[in-house]
């Protein structure tokens, strides 16, 4: 594998002296970008395109040749576990990811597989391989997965939720069960993640996307309880190069300490706290990733560029910030204000790097 020419969103993570802020977008390649609208209908269906290893790395690559992002993520989803159990995942045009089959009953919860990475996921680790060899050490390569209970409440409500009736009630009538399912689940994360290091990531992200809808004791018990799992379970050093690892709970700011104490490298941080608050109380134990509000890219570019000076002064001097939105880019933003923000990050950051 190729020496990486631009390290610095790693040596970030590690806590690390940068000469300026690295900066990726969650949702980089993605609907907002006329070219990536272009390759997913030349694939066909998004899974389509997610299970077709060429064209996933020609997405993944798009926004890195539009911008001077300081990191390459993997194209794919966060249901593709589960998608390999065997609960038939599809995509309606205008309403987000569905289930054929999702797991209500005992039954069906205690007859959950955990999948072979490199059988049934084997797609996702040939897309690895191919993107690693394409970046040819241009920038590191994130991989990632949906957090047991995040992964969990789509398998068991079917589709997107407002109200999480079937996952609560499972979680409050069936507190055994359910901990069965986060805990096949968990494990299944822990080897399609290491599985996606031996395929070439070089760093790995775990989006916990809805633990920002348990309470404070709930969280604790089947959302960090599998997360702090998986971290002592995945490969930390591949290769003799350290994998770090970022956790991120949308809304889940009160647990900051708390997720910081499973031994994680980095936090991901939403935009409605100040990450110069969470830089306080977490200290120097974590890096911070984030964390701007994905709608202040509708604003002008002026306006953009205001917004990341003020997070850039919040979180202060010196390394362990990664810049990023606080969720993922919307797709109707003009590409350009993205570019703008990326141009604001490189040029503001370096005197907080001195």
């Amino acid at each position: 594998m190729s020496e990486l020419k631009n390290d610095r969103f790693l040596r970030a993570l590690m806590r690390e002296s940068v000469d300026i802020t690295p900066v990726w977008m969650m949702r980089q390649a993605g609907r907002y970008l006329p070219e990536y609208k272009a390759t997913r209908a030349k694939a066909g269906s998004f899974m389509d395109l997610c299970k077709n290893p060429e064209l996933a790395c020609e997405v993944t690559l798009q926004p890195l040749e539009r911008y001077p992002l300081d990191a390459a993520i993997l194209f794919s989803d966060i249901l593709t576990i589960p998608d390999a159990m065997g609960l038939g995942l599809y995509f309606s045009e205008g309403e987000g990811p569905r289930f054929k089959n999702p797991v209500r009953t005992e039954k069906e919860v205690m007859n959950l597989p955990i999948p072979d990475p490199n059988d049934s996921l084997g797609y996702v680790m040939d897309a690895v391989r191919t993107i690693r060899s394409a970046l040819d050490g241009s920038v590191p390569l994130i991989g990632f997965s949906g957090s047991p209970w995040t992964l969990a409440t789509y398998m068991v409500e079917g589709s997107s939720s407002k109200e999480y009736s079937n996952i609560k009630a499972m979680m409050y009538n069936r507190p055994d069960l359910m901990h069965h399912l986060l805990e096949t689940t968990a494990q299944s994360v822990i080897s399609y993640l290491n599985a996606q290091v031996e395929a070439g990531a070089q760093a790995l992200m775990i989006f916990d996307t809805w633990g920002g809808i348990l309470s404070p004791r709930d969280y604790q018990e089947f959302s960090l309880k599998y997360m702090d799992k998986i971290v002592a379970g995945l490969t930390r050093e591949y290769e003799g190069q350290k994998i770090p690892v970022v956790l991120f709970t949308k809304g889940g700011a009160n647990w900051a300490e708390d997720m910081a104490d499973t031994g994680c490298d980095a936090l991901g941080v939403d935009w409605t706290v100040n990450i110069g608050d969470i830089r306080k109380r977490v200290g120097h134990r974590v890096a911070l990733q984030g964390n701007m509000d994905p709608g202040i890219l509708y604003a002008k570019p002026e306006r953009i560029r205001t917004e990341v000076e003020t997070i850039l002064a919040s979180y202060g001097e010196g390394s362990g910030h990664v810049f990023n939105l606080g969720h993922g880019i919307h797709q109707f933003v003009n590409p350009e204000h993205a570019g703008a923000f990326i141009e604001a990050v490189h040029n503001l950051s370096p005197k907080y790097h001195k």
